[in-house]
């Protein structure tokens, strides 16, 4: 195992530099993830809308209804009926939505007929949305009985409607205030653990092939007695073993602030999204450690690899808050199907066959990006040697 050990003797040697970074990194994610803030639930609270109401019809059961129906779902402002004032209310807020009952309304809609109502509204505003569907859905019920109970009496049809239109359906949210916390707390760690990992592991792996790409070093391993396929399992073995001990080095921080959770099936998914996205990112800091032809590059590389994609993937900034563009970029590496998957994982409240199937779909994912990114290393590292 000589090559394995000279791997980690490497490793030691360079234990400062890559020590500063898991340090620095190890306390930035503790400080923002320990500060992170969630967002609050945002619960429901039904919001009246100002409107105004003018009647040219004349009083009678049926607009009495519908006033007194918009009055129970809305505040009923009084303003002068002036074009001039009606204007300056809606410009100034002081309504949003007028409500004008056209001459002959009510003779037209007890016969059957179609009628509509005037509106002057705020253009593209939700509360225009939210009246209009109060007023068809008066209007509606008033249609249905005049066409199946014609012989209703205009006070009948109206104590009816009153009756039916205050029917409501209980609905009741339950969440796990509990769960929502922890999980999204250590789902923000867990995505800010990819830009330490990603660089951390090209700066590991990219010391060790300097030193074993240096062309005289490799004539010599050429020459020595020790077959070329073990010497590659030594190194394998090598890098796994690195990136594994750095992956349980960086995760041994959510067992400390998150605890018993990490044991929820919530936290070893996040672990074992956290695993696969090790393995990919160790593939792809192979292949920058055997292109990579300096220390000075190595460490621009290591720096604006694990950047740019933590910057582009959701990692600093919510994939939410991205732009169309910038995903679909983005999803051509790892990092965006990782964080894509924390974020999944972090906002289950249950599992099912549908969210699992994106979360492992995700996985799968990472896990191809890093046999894809490997098959080309070995074919680059095979050429290389044939060079040599």
């Amino acid at each position: 195992m000589q090559v394995y050990k000279a791997f980690f003797k490497i490793i030691q040697k360079n234990r400062n530099q890559i020590l500063i970074y898991l340090i620095v990194f190890m306390v930035l994610a503790l400080l923002l993830s320990s500060n992170y803030n969630p967002p609050q639930d945002t619960d429901f609270t039904k919001v009246k809308v100002n409107i105004a109401f003018f009647n040219n019809d004349g009083d009678s059961p049926l607009i009495d209804g519908l006033k007194s129906y918009l009055g129970d779902n809305a505040n009923l402002v009084d303003i002068p009926d002036d074009t001039q004032k009606i204007q300056d209310a809606l410009f100034f807020r002081q309504v949003e939505y007028i409500l004008r009952v056209p001459a002959g309304f009510t003779a037209a809609m007890q016969s059957g007929q179609d009628v509509q109502l005037q509106k002057t509204i705020v253009p593209d505003s939700t509360s225009n949305i939210y009246m209009d569907l109060l007023i068809n859905k008066y209007l509606n019920t008033v249609k249905t009985y005049t066409a199946y109970l014609p012989d209703l009496s205009p006070d009948e049809l109206n104590q009816n409607l009153k009756k039916d239109l205050a029917e409501q359906s209980k609905v009741t949210l339950t969440s796990n205030g509990t769960h929502s916390a922890a999980a999204k707390k250590s789902g923000y760690y867990f995505n800010y653990l990819s830009y330490s990992l990603f660089a951390i592991l090209i700066m590991g792996v990219s010391s060790v092939m300097l030193v074993f790409n240096d062309t005289d070093l490799k004539r010599r391993n050429l020459c020595a007695p020790i077959r070329s396929a073990n010497m590659n399992f030594q190194m394998i073995l090598g890098n796994l073993s690195f990136a594994i001990l750095t992956w349980l080095v960086l995760i041994s921080a959510s067992f400390v602030m998150y605890g018993s959770f990490m044991f929820t099936t919530t936290g070893l998914l996040l672990l074992l999204n956290s695993f696969v996205f090790t393995l990919a990112a160790l593939s792809i800091s192979y292949l920058i450690g055997t292109l990579v032809k300096s220390r000075g590059a190595m460490s621009a590389i290591s720096n604006v690899f694990a950047l740019g994609t933590s910057f582009i993937s959701g990692v600093f900034v919510p994939q939410e808050l991205l732009g169309g563009n910038v995903l679909t970029i983005a999803s051509f590496n790892p990092t965006y199907w990782y964080v894509k998957a924390n974020n999944e994982i972090a906002a289950a409240v249950s599992y099912n066959a549908d969210n699992l199937r994106s979360i492992f779909t995700s996985m799968v994912l990472v896990l191809g990006f890093g046999i894809a990114v490997l098959g080309v290393t070995l074919v680059l590292i095979k050429q290389r040697r044939v060079e040599a």
